[in-house]
């Protein structure tokens, strides 16, 4: 099921993982802002929880990619 991971470098997901974690840079990353708003209990609105997922989803690849090496 996860065998497209292993296509995937390493190098290159964590690039990405770096990029989507930090963008944008100017006034605030969206995941720490989202994930402070997730804390206040303030995240409801849909395009909110998809933003939060959209910016997590490279570090969810990455970290499926090595528990799937570990193995």
């Amino acid at each position: 099921m996860l065998n497209f991971l292993d296509k995937i470098p390493y190098s290159v997901l964590i690039i990405f993982t770096v990029m989507m974690l930090l963008a944008p840079l100017k006034p605030m990353p969206h995941v720490v802002e989202k994930i402070l708003i997730l804390k206040n209990g303030m995240l409801h609105r849909p395009i909110d929880i998809f933003d939060l997922f959209f910016h997590l989803f490279p570090l969810i690849l990455l970290i499926l990619k090595i528990v799937k090496a570990q193995k």
